[in-house]
């Protein structure tokens, strides 16, 4: 088999070193000297000495007063005191009591005033007056009506509208259900018994006619003023 080279002088090393630690430690330790005992105050922080440069330097001046200073006083004031409140106290008018209320059989008391059964609301200056923004708010929409309408003229001034009057609208009326009123005896004129295309086209268009003018007449009716384009 194969053998360490290092295998003698790690074993001389292991037994060299094994008799140091029998004990608790080394074998042989180093004995402090009597001479470096522990002294008093000997592990509290030093702080550094004072320089001289520091000790040279004066302090600044105090902002205090000195104790030989003494300030000027104001003229002493003789008025009396007491004779003046005694004579405030006499000439005073005497306080009026505050109204009070009381709700409970305890006789717990309350300020009236401060309770809302006071009717103040209603002795205002101003109270059922109308509001300046509501009346300001009416004056604009009357002025917008007004534009509105203005704007309405216009247009049907620039597309040459007219307006019929009261006798063309009555004899428009009357034109129109007269015309009916052809259109109706030409529809009773027809046959009970429609059985050609003819006929039946014509009687579909005598109703369309009289439907027309029915709607027409309606409308004429509803209407009392009509505008009517100039051509």
């Amino acid at each position: 088999r194969n053998i360490s080279a290092a295998r003698q002088p790690v074993k001389h090393d292991t037994e060299k070193n094994k008799a140091q630690w029998k004990t608790m430690g080394p074998a042989k330790v180093a004995v402090p000297s009597q001479k470096n005992f522990l002294k008093k105050h000997s592990k509290e922080p030093k702080l550094p000495e004072r320089k001289k440069e520091q000790d040279s330097k004066k302090l600044p001046a105090l902002s205090v007063p000195q104790r030989t200073y003494h300030p000027v006083t104001e003229i002493q004031n003789r008025k009396n005191f007491i004779n003046a409140n005694v004579v405030a106290a006499v000439t005073a008018l005497p306080k009026k009591p505050q109204p009070i209320y009381v709700d409970r059989r305890q006789g717990d008391k309350y300020l009236l005033e401060t309770s809302g059964l006071v009717p103040k609301y209603i002795k205002k200056k101003d109270y059922g007056v109308t509001p300046k923004y509501v009346t300001q708010r009416n004056e604009e929409k009357k002025r917008a009506q007004k534009e509105y309408e203005a704007s309405i003229l216009e247009h049907l001034q620039k597309v040459a509208m007219k307006q019929l009057s009261d006798e063309e609208r009555t004899s428009l009326l009357q034109g129109l259900k007269k015309n009916w009123e052809e259109l109706y005896r030409e529809f009773q004129c027809l046959p009970v018994e429609i059985d050609t295309i003819l006929k039946r086209l014509y009687k579909e268009k005598l109703e369309s006619q009289m439907r027309q003018l029915e709607h027409d007449i309606e409308v004429i009716e509803k209407h009392k003023v009509i505008y009517i384009a100039n051509e």
